[in-house]
């Protein structure tokens, strides 16, 4: 390590061995297939073991602009940003700070998201819900980073959502590029929906499936491509009706469907993001809304966290 507290990392490009771009599979699906849809699976959950899907293409670029500084960033108990924050910080070499939403939870076992977080060499501070909320403020910030002895560190945001992320996720779009009318995503800070329109071709139009509620992504996808392209790209907008109660939350009757579409497809459905956006094409293919002909992919940004 440096006087400066960085360390010499390796361009995480490449030493990150990525497959990209990622495999485009076509399934074949009674449901859609009735209504003269086609059904495409982007596979970003294989573009690496640990890094999943989006979190690759958002990290990638906030690891680089680190130039080695240790990295800190943000989530809750299940946030899969964190695991893959952790899961890099490991593979380069980098320490990692991760700021959990629920001082309650300082005092009870790890769940299994955040366990595999600090067997990864992330060291886990725990803030009170207030203090979580108002973590972009430069004050509270400031007293955050003091708190957790990490005053030096590269800071990326919840989510890994900004303009590095964002324009990252734009490469996502560029893959895509005239392979489908309508290309859908589970949001859940709204960075890769933000990226993947902007890389999208004119003709084409990217669909979101927020899995939290609430109704404020589409302020914060507005804001994102502000910051990252200097105003809105692409054909985009959302469909707030399949989060089933709110981040992290599940239904008995959403996992049944997770559960069926592992068995008719042999894909392993990861439950916060990938089986919300499937279950909300299912509705909406049923409901008519892509027209008879219709291409439509869906991004599958992540995959279920091993026991």
């Amino acid at each position: 390590m440096s006087d400066n507290g960085r360390v010499s990392s390796p361009d995480p490009t490449t030493a990150l061995r990525p497959r990209l771009p990622s495999p485009l599979q076509e399934i074949e699906d009674d449901r859609f297939a009735r209504h003269g849809v086609r059904l495409l699976l982007k596979r970003d959950d294989l573009i690496h073991p640990q890094l999943i899907g989006n979190k690759w293409r958002k990290l990638v670029p906030n690891l680089s602009a680190s130039a080695g500084r240790s990295l800190l960033t943000f989530g809750g108990a299940y946030s899969n940003h964190l695991r893959a924050t952790a899961a890099a910080g490991r593979l380069l070499g980098l320490s990692t700070v991760g700021v959990v939403r629920g001082q309650e939870l300082a005092d009870r076992p790890l769940n299994p998201s955040l366990a595999r977080c600090a067997a990864d060499g992330m060291r886990l501070h725990f803030v009170d819900r207030s203090t979580y909320r108002h973590k972009t403020d430069p004050t509270t910030l400031a007293a955050v980073l003091r708190a957790a002895d990490a005053e030096g560190a590269y800071v990326v945001p919840e989510g890994g959502s900004n303009a590095l992320a964002v324009r990252g996720c734009r490469q996502l779009g560029t893959e895509l590029r005239d392979r489908a009318e309508v290309v859908a995503v589970a949001c859940g800070t709204g960075g890769t929906l933000a990226g993947l329109a902007a890389g999208l071709a004119p003709d084409q139009r990217a669909l979101g499936i927020p899995v939290l509620k609430g109704g404020f992504l589409a302020e914060e996808i507005r804001r994102l491509q502000e910051s990252a392209f200097g105003g809105r790209r692409g054909h985009w907008d959302l469909d707030d009706r399949f989060h089933f109660g709110g981040y992290a939350r599940t239904t008995p009757g959403l996992d049944a469907f997770a559960d069926d579409f592992e068995t008719r497809h042999g894909l392993p459905v990861e439950r916060l993001y990938v089986a919300k956006l499937l279950y909300g094409l299912v509705s909406l293919t049923e409901e008519g809304a892509f027209p008879r002909g219709t291409s439509l992919t869906a991004v599958i940004t992540g995959s279920p966290l091993p026991p």
